[in-house]
C-alpha cells in the first residue's frame, strides 16, 4: 500500500498564496521520505494567517515560488493516490496551478476528513479535525507545519484502513457515498433463529454473486454481515477467483487483518465463496 500524503500553508486567505507545501509518502502503512519547502507565494500575508502558521515575508525571503517548486511537486504526487485532510489543500494546489500557468497535477484525491467521518460514527458530525483526531489517535505532531500535518493525515488513514479492513482503493470508492452508506451498506442483522446466529461475516473479493445477495444469504441463516474486520469478526468470505490467484501473494486488507487476528488467538474463520454457499445451502437447502 503506497500512498502520498500533502500539506499546505497559505499566506492569506486566497488558497493559491501557498506559502509551504508538505509532501509525505507512505509505504506499507509507514511515512518512508518527507519533502518539505517554504514557497514564496508573491503575496501579502495576513496577520491571521502568520498567527496560526508563523511563517511571513521574512522567512520566505530568498524561496522559491509555486512555479520553480511545481516540477517536483509534480514528480511526488503525480500518479499516485493523495491523501489530504479536508479539501483545502487540494483545492490551494489546483488555485496556485492556475495562477501560476501550470498543469494541475494527475494524481487521485483522498480526502482523510471524509475517510474519518465515515470510518468512526462518533465524529461524523463533529470533531473531525486534524488535532482531534491526532489526540484520539495519540498521534504527535507540530500543528501547521506543512510536513507535520501531511504526515498526521496519512496515519489518519493508516489507522482507518487497519481499523475498517477497506483497504485504499476501497476508501476510494468509499467516500463517494454517503455517511451513513443508505443503499450502499453490506451491514445486515442476522435471522434470531438461523442456525448461525451469533456469527459475524464479512466479504471480500470477487463474488459470483452480488455483496447484496451475499449478505442477504448470510444474514438468513442468522449471520451478522458486517462492511469490515475486526476482532469480533468470525466468518470471512472471499471470492474462489481470488483465492486461485492470490495463491498467497497480494492478499486484501481484509484477508491480511483477519490472518493476523487469526495468529493472535480470535475466532475467525476463512472460506472460499463455494465452501460458503455449501454451508448456507446446508442449512437452508431453499437458497442455491
Amino acid at each position: 500500500m503506497r500512498f502520498v500524503a500533502l500539506d499546505v500553508e497559505t499566506a492569506n486567505p486566497d488558497l493559491s498564496s501557498i506559502c509551504q507545501i508538505g509532501v509525505v509518502v507512505f509505504d506499507n502503512g509507514s511515512p518512508v521520505e518527507v519533502w518539505s519547502t517554504l514557497v514564496d507565494p508573491e503575496d501579502w500575508f495576513d496577520a491571521m494567517n502568520v498567527s496560526v502558521h508563523g511563517i511571513d515575508e521574512r522567512k520566505v525571503k530568498g524561496s522559491p515560488n509555486f512555479k520553480t517548486i511545481f516540477p517536483e511537486l509534480a514528480r511526488k504526487i503525480g500518479g499516485h493516490v493523495v491523501a489530504t485532510h479536508t479539501a483545502f489543500d487540494r483545492s490551494a494546489v489546483a488555485k496556485a496551478s492556475a495562477r501560476h500557468g501550470t498543469p494541475i497535477p494527475n494524481c487521485c484525491w483522498l480526502d482523510t476528513a471524509c475517510v474519518a467521518r465515515r470510518a468512526w460514527p462518533d465524529v461524523a458530525q463533529r470533531e473531525y479535525g486534524l488535532a482531534s483526531l491526532a489526540e484520539r489517535f495519540d498521534i504527535g505532531f507540530a500543528h501547521h507545519d506543512a510536513a507535520e500535518d501531511a504526515k498526521a493525515a496519512g496515519l489518519i488513514l493508516v489507522r482507518a484502513i487497519a481499523e475498517t479492513g477497506l483497504d485504499l482503493p476501497g476508501w476510494i470508492e468509499r467516500v463517494k457515498r454517503p455517511l451513513n452508506q443508505q443503499g450502499g451498506s453490506l451491514h445486515l442483522d442476522g435471522n434470531s433463529e438461523g442456525p448461525l446466529f451469533g456469527e459475524i461475516v464479512v466479504f471480500t473479493g470477487s463474488l459470483s454473486v452480488t455483496r447484496r445477495e451475499a449478505a442477504e444469504m448470510a444474514a438468513q441463516i442468522g449471520c451478522e454481515v458486517a462492511d469490515g474486520v475486526t476482532k469480533h469478526t468470525t466468518l470471512l468470505v472471499v471470492g474462489d477467483q481470488d483465492i486461485r490467484v492470490l495463491n498467497g501473494h497480494s492478499k486484501s486488507a481484509k484477508y491480511r487483518k483477519a490472518e493476523d487476528l487469526a495468529a493472535k488467538g480470535k475466532r475467525i474463520r476463512i472460506l472460499t465463496e463455494s465452501d460458503f454457499i455449501s454451508l448456507v445451502t446446508s442449512h437452508d437447502p431453499r437458497i442455491h
